[in-house]
């Protein structure tokens, strides 16, 4: 009986390492995009400072409000890096 809970115990860890290798990948494979999140579905805290939690812009494509998306896509959907976001946070 012992022996068969060290083997699933065993099988379980080495099924969650594969699962663990593909998600740490596809998080490799995001970037921050600015001015593309709807109200209340920004990833994280904002530029300017005024909340610091996942759900909590207030206005839809605000530039301070940044969503992950996958790499390459920011600019097909008119985002901004960072830098730009600083830049017409600015003005």
């Amino acid at each position: 009986m012992n022996q068969r809970l060290i083997l699933s115990s065993a099988l379980a860890s080495a099924l969650a390492l594969g699962l663990a290798g593909p998600a740490a990948a596809q998080a490799k494979e995001k970037e921050k995009c600015y001015g593309v999140a709807k109200s209340g579905q920004n990833d994280c805290a904002n530029l300017s400072g005024s909340h610091s939690c996942a759900g909590q812009s207030k206005a839809d494509m605000a530039a301070d409000e940044w969503k992950y998306v996958t790499k390459g896509t920011c600019k097909d959907m008119k985002g901004l890096t960072e830098t730009e976001a600083k830049a017409k946070l600015k003005k």
